[in-house]
């Protein structure tokens, strides 16, 4: 018997994937026949109803006079508005993701004294184990960093005495600790893939207790460790608005899913990074960067907009960009007429560009968020309004602040972890029963065959 080369192992798993095509394939239609709600989607893309939760409010349309009506949309964590939590904190010239992180993980809105103690406590558990990031980081270095990510907070899980207690105090330990040590692991991860995979300098700054994560984060990727006070603003703003959005987005499902099977937590946030890792997921912002980067590359004029107009038009045509006929950062499963945290993030991204001198910049993106939604209802069937998504501003905002496409990513997933704890407390606390939904087989019965018949 010949053995297998790497050339002739190739051409095997090519062959064999013929097979997994062939036998894997399902009639369209008998989804429709059997009331399939593929993705856990209505037909309108609304999700299925599956659980219930006290942790956020997303909601873009109410019921009026019998019909369904599109609504500006609304945000609310534990009750509270978005928007006032956001005014709360910046007109008392606050850093807010530390008290978001109180509200979603306790209910309410601390005191004074009450976020004093739980910024020392976030502080005090900005620390990884001894030698940590020389054996896990950096001698494992990942050509991704939401990968590098997740393998580093599975390894914390050996660190951890009591891993599979699932007592809520000690989940809340677990929780906090991975909290304050996520920023760490996702700037060193990167700072990994920088020296390793592309070959430049690497540096390794402590994060400093006193500072916020917003301050830590610019201070452990900055080779000279300074930022401005509205960098760490806009920033903090952001990390802020990704910390929580309901529990049936992909990633948020993916910690009730996994925290039902009576898993330990470092598995349960390791999952939904792997989850938040996937490009329909976490990545629909760097695609908002790299089809700008198209834009401003083929249209001249960024004023004009006839030629913006046109060149969108090119898009949703598949004749331009990637081809895929998609605005990115237009549209979303929920929202209809306005989607609360893009309308914030805007405010200050355009305060961000007035700061940096990126006024042009700006414009464009005013300009195609106005047009964009005409020019996709020209040419698609719409079932509700479309408006601009958290996505289509905040790449812009992250390339302002010079935050590498890598890190984009698990940005997101720093500020999303608050929201992930908080859902994975609530499971542990409020259901009784593992996450099994059915699945129909519509397989034909067939006959095992002797091997020597086949």
């Amino acid at each position: 018997m010949t053995e297998y080369t790497a050339a002739t192992a190739s051409k095997e798993i090519h062959k064999l994937s013929r097979l997994c095509e062939q036998h894997n394939h399902i009639e369209p239609e008998l989804y429709d026949r059997y009331q399939v709600k593929k993705g856990l989607r209505e037909p309108n893309g609304k999700g299925v109803l599956t659980g219930l939760t006290e942790i956020s409010t997303v909601n873009g349309s109410k019921i009026i006079d019998g019909v369904l009506t599109p609504i500006e949309g609304q945000l609310r964590y534990r009750g509270i508005d978005i928007n006032d939590l956001v005014k709360g904190f910046t007109n008392n010239h606050r850093f807010g993701f530390e008290e978001t992180i109180y509200l979603l993980l306790f209910g309410e809105l601390p005191d004074l004294p009450e976020l004093e103690s739980f910024n020392r406590l976030l502080g005090f558990n900005r620390r990884l184990p001894n030698d940590f990031i020389e054996d896990v980081i950096l001698k494992a270095p990942n050509r991704d960093v939401m990968n590098a990510m997740s393998q580093a907070v599975l390894a914390m899980n050996a660190y951890d005495k009591r891993s599979d207690d699932l007592d809520i105090p000690n989940v809340l330990r677990q929780s906090i600790s991975l909290i304050a040590t996520l920023p760490m692991i996702a700037a060193y991860s990167y700072l990994s893939y920088r020296h390793y995979m592309q070959r430049r300098g690497l540096y390794i700054h402590n994060p400093k207790p006193e500072l916020s994560t917003a301050e830590n984060l610019l201070r452990m990727l900055r080779q000279d460790k300074k930022f401005d006070e509205i960098e760490a603003k806009i920033l903090d703003i952001a990390l802020v608005l990704h910390a929580e959005h309901g529990g049936g987005n992909n990633s948020t499902f993916t910690t009730h899913v996994v925290t039902s099977s009576g898993t330990d937590t470092y598995s349960s946030v390791a999952a939904s990074l792997c989850s938040l890792k996937g490009p329909k997921h976490g990545g629909a912002n760097i695609k908002v960067i790299k089809m700008f980067e198209d834009i401003k590359a083929n249209v001249a004029d960024w004023y004009d907009d006839d030629e913006i107009k046109d060149y969108l038009t090119k898009i949703v045509n598949r004749e331009a960009f990637d081809r895929t006929g998609l605005i990115y950062g237009m549209g979303h499963a929920v929202y209809s007429l306005s989607d609360p945290r893009a309308v914030i993030l805007k405010k200050y991204t355009m305060q961000l560009a007035e700061h940096k001198g990126r006024d042009s910049e700006a414009h464009l993106y005013k300009t195609v968020e106005r047009l964009a939604p005409d020019v996709i209802g020209e040419h698609r069937k719409i079932y509700k309004g479309i408006c601009t998504n958290i996505d289509f501003y905040s790449g812009f905002a992250y390339d302002m602040l010079n935050i590498p496409q890598e890190f984009i990513t698990p940005l997101f997933a720093i500020g999303r972890i608050a929201g992930w704890s908080a859902h994975r407390i609530e499971e542990l606390t409020c259901a009784d029963k593992i996450i099994r939904p059915a699945y129909m087989s519509v397989a034909e019965n067939a006959e095992y065959i002797p091997i020597n018949e086949r």
